[in-house]
């Protein structure tokens, strides 16, 4: 299995005590994972009439371990990593593969620069939940650095969609990081999940859009002026071949990649495992590549944890967390979602703005426009 079920060290509550977001006062700790009882074709998306879960065990993790305040603050070494190991590097292999033959081309297009330029959308997820530097303008200026070697500017609208899917996590109409209901209808069968998984950059990078348009700040024009500046310096220098070269990495880092399986193992629910659970980690060897991005339970939970602190926000609560059902292998989670005929766009969280966030302006205003910040 891609993911796996991990045994309950303790005695499972009744599910429908507990709630699918588990707000019901139960203690995370004895959560069991239960499969559904029928695996088939979904037709709509998993309605949840409880919260998301993460606000509720991080409560209940922060009450039990209230040591954990000591692992939240910027990763003072990320800068150093993200610049000499991701940004020059990518700039100067856009640069060493202007004259290779095809085949070498896109091996190394494939094998570096799609890595890095994953490496860079996640080192760009970081600084979006300002973990690099303790001033949050700091992060916004290396946000725009980062996404230099990525070619297209992003990472302000980047910011704006996915701080709403921390924080209104599934919600009808406001977290865009969930598919369509065109995707759930038409993405169905090996064919249509496979030409969707070489191309899923796309329906990331669109799908917010056409969901829900973002109001153009100042912000997004500095992100759009930094990166045309950079590429028209890029141009002038090289020519169009690197250029071309950050652009083919981005589909080659969104499609079928080893890194890119963290896009659906994250919050796909996957009813051989567990009918309900709408967030996976996973702990392999690709986190060293992808900012422990795998830790993605441990993320939601905390998101002002940086990334070198993960693994030990895990190790420090293990009553919370391995008891959860998590992924083993990013490739077998793409492997998975294409072959496995219950597992598809619908595979979704979905639950209805709360009662108590209706009056909410905000909220509100968050179902129509996303806000930037």
């Amino acid at each position: 299995h891609n993911c796996r079920r991990v045994p309950s060290f303790f005695a499972g509550k009744n599910k429908a005590d507990m709630g699918k977001g588990g707000s019901s006062g139960e203690s995370w700790t004895s959560y069991k994972p239960e499969p559904a009882s029928v695996l088939e074709l979904r037709s709509d998306f998993i309605w949840d009439t409880k919260d998301e879960p993460h606000a509720t065990r991080r409560r209940q993790i922060q009450k039990a371990h209230p040591e954990v305040r000591k692992l939240m603050g910027p990763e003072w070494r990320s800068k150093y990593i993200c610049l000499f190991f991701l940004v020059l590097p990518q700039i100067w292999l856009s640069w060493a593969t202007m004259e290779l033959s095809w085949p070498k081309y896109l091996a190394v297009a494939y094998v570096f620069g799609a890595t890095i330029t994953q490496a860079l959308f996640l080192a760009i997820h970081e600084l979006a939940h300002n973990l690099f530097f303790k001033k949050p303008q700091l992060n916004r200026f290396f946000a725009m650095v980062a996404n230099w070697p990525i070619g297209i500017p992003y990472c302000v609208p980047f910011r704006g969609y996915h701080l709403e899917h921390h924080k209104y996590q599934g919600i009808d109409g406001i977290d865009t990081d969930i598919p369509s209901r065109f995707e759930g209808r038409w993405i169905q069968g090996p064919t249509t999940k496979a030409i969707w998984a070489c191309c899923q950059i796309l329906t990331y990078a669109l799908r917010p859009m056409f969901i829900k348009a973002q109001d153009v700040t100042h912000a997004h024009i500095m992100n759009w002026a930094s990166q045309i500046a950079f590429d028209v310096l890029i141009f002038y220098l090289w020519g169009w071949k690197p250029l071309f070269y950050f652009v083919i990495c981005i589909f080659l880092a969104g499609g079928l990649h080893p890194c890119a399986g963290h896009f659906i193992s994250e919050h796909y629910v996957f009813p051989h495992l567990d009918a309900v659970q709408e967030t996976y980690s996973y702990y392999g060897p690709l986190n060293w590549l992808t900012w422990n991005v795998g830790y993605h339970n441990e993320h939601h939970d905390f998101c002002n944890i940086p990334w070198s602190r993960l693994p030990a926000l895990k190790a420090m609560a293990p009553e919370f967390y391995d008891n959860l059902a998590t992924c083993d292998s990013w490739i077998g989670v793409i492997w998975n979602y294409i072959l496995r005929p219950e597992i598809g766009p619908y595979n979704r969280v979905k639950r209805q703005l709360p009662e108590y966030l209706r009056s909410d302006a905000e909220a509100v205003a968050a179902q129509t426009r996303a806000k930037v910040e």
